[in-house]
């Protein structure tokens, strides 16, 4: 299934039935009086989170959804039906934002939250509604009131606990298609990753979500590459695991070049604890290996791990330190205490 996290639809609820307006008329009843019902509320749209679904797709083949109306009120004192509300299915992390693309109206984090995103109009009343002891034959009835109509955007933001960052080619589906069961794209060329991937982990004994999302390179913000619109899909993570390939010419730059392209996203992405490790030490040599572990420790003020995706040297050594993190409350002040080195939370620049 093709993986989508953003789609534009128009929603509008019902309209409200209209009101009648029409007196007794039976044989041997002289004063039957007014008896016009009134007419049915308009369906409401719902927004709700459906267990199972992991993308926006089905919103690529429809963007119109439109509830019932009300049905108008008739003789008999009869009231119209009201009308059927419409329930759009998204997946957990969903966002809903307003056709500005910037004012939030909701955001859905649990499975089975509901929210009603459009009321359905009123139904108008019948004359037997304005019936009285001054106003014996009211010939007047209300008409249904009109439903409600927008555009909105829904933003998929998927919900992990740790999330994986780096250039491209760093190693981050290797890794996650060793530590858990995604089978992501592997090849030995760029940009690999085009969607987000997920995958749970297990680590003596303790389970999370671990994201994977395409690899950033210098310029991301403005567009070069895929861009770092894919960096939402990370916002809700508690930790960040960046990856820096050994085998690179300066890992210190390479670390640096993400950074920046962190802070110019925003989301508070550079604020989020962060565990730097230097993957791929099996591909090169003892001396060069330390070369580049001193530079991405200046680069990064801090002690990175050594691991291999590939053979699986510091793997668990990983896996530990993100569970250390994940096991603390998010972003907290004990979570950001100075107990490791790399477990201090990266400063700005």
């Amino acid at each position: 299934m093709k993986f989508l996290d953003e789609a534009k639809v128009y929603i509008r609820s019902g309209d409200g039935g209209n009101g009648c307006v029409a007196f007794r008329r039976e044989k041997f009843i002289e004063f039957g009086g007014p008896s016009g019902g009134n007419g049915g509320r308009g369906g409401n749209v719902i927004i709700e989170v459906a267990d199972g679904l992991n993308t926006l797709i089905d919103y690529r083949y429809q963007q119109h959804f439109k509830a019932q109306k009300g049905e108008n009120g008739s003789g008999s004192d009869r009231h119209g039906a009201n009308g059927k509300n419409i329930v759009l299915k998204v997946p957990v992390g969903t966002q809903i934002f307003d056709e500005d693309r910037e004012t939030l109206i909701h955001d859905f984090t649990k499975v089975g939250e509901k929210f009603v995103l459009a009321e359905g109009g009123n139904g108008g009343f019948g004359n037997a509604h304005f019936k009285s002891s001054t106003n014996r034959a009211p010939r007047n009835a209300n008409p249904g009131q009109p439903g409600e109509e927008r555009w909105i955007w829904l933003r998929l933001k998927l919900i992990a606990d740790a999330g994986l960052v780096g250039m491209p080619n760093a190693g981050k589906s290797t890794f996650l298609s060793k530590v858990s069961a995604a089978k992501p794209k592997i090849a030995d060329y760029p940009f690999t990753t085009l969607h987000p991937q997920l995958g749970v982990v297990n680590a003596d004994g303790r389970e999370f979500v671990l994201a994977d999302i395409p690899g950033l390179i210098e310029g991301a913000h403005e567009g070069t590459g895929l861009g770092d619109r894919f960096l939402g899909h990370v916002e809700r993570c508690r930790v960040l695991l960046h990856l820096v390939d050994a085998t690179c010419e300066h890992a210190g730059k390479v670390y640096k070049t993400v950074r920046k392209e962190l802070d110019a996203y925003g989301g508070q992405l550079t604020d989020k604890i962060e565990i730097v490790a230097l993957n791929k030490i099996d591909a090169v040599e003892p001396d060069e290996l330390k070369k580049q572990k001193d530079r991405l420790k200046r680069a990064a003020k801090k002690t990175p791990l050594l691991l291999s995706g590939a053979t699986g040297e510091g793997v668990q050594d990983a896996l530990r330190a993100l569970v250390d993190v994940i096991g603390e409350a998010p972003v907290s002040n004990k979570a950001k205490g100075q107990a490791e080195p790399w477990a201090t939370p990266v400063p700005q620049g």
